[in-house]
């Protein structure tokens, strides 16, 4: 998973942002699972994808923020 800009998001529609945003934490909490239960995983991608998530919903924040 390449690290993506803040820009690359900003194209997505309400739906893709929403989807993505549900994809991230699902595959956030797949590695806290496989943590917790001590199997393989990169490391590096629990910052990468605290990051993806954070950027996402801070644009699904603004759109709420620009439609009120």
């Amino acid at each position: 998973m390449p690290f993506q800009n803040f820009s690359d998001f900003k194209d997505f529609d309400d739906a893709k942002l929403s989807e993505e945003i549900v994809i991230a934490k699902k595959s956030l909490f797949e590695m806290r699972l496989k943590k917790a239960t001590r199997h393989t995983f990169k490391t590096h991608l629990f910052k990468n994808t605290k990051r993806k998530v954070a950027k996402l919903m801070t644009i699904e924040r603004q759109r709420k923020e620009n439609k009120n």
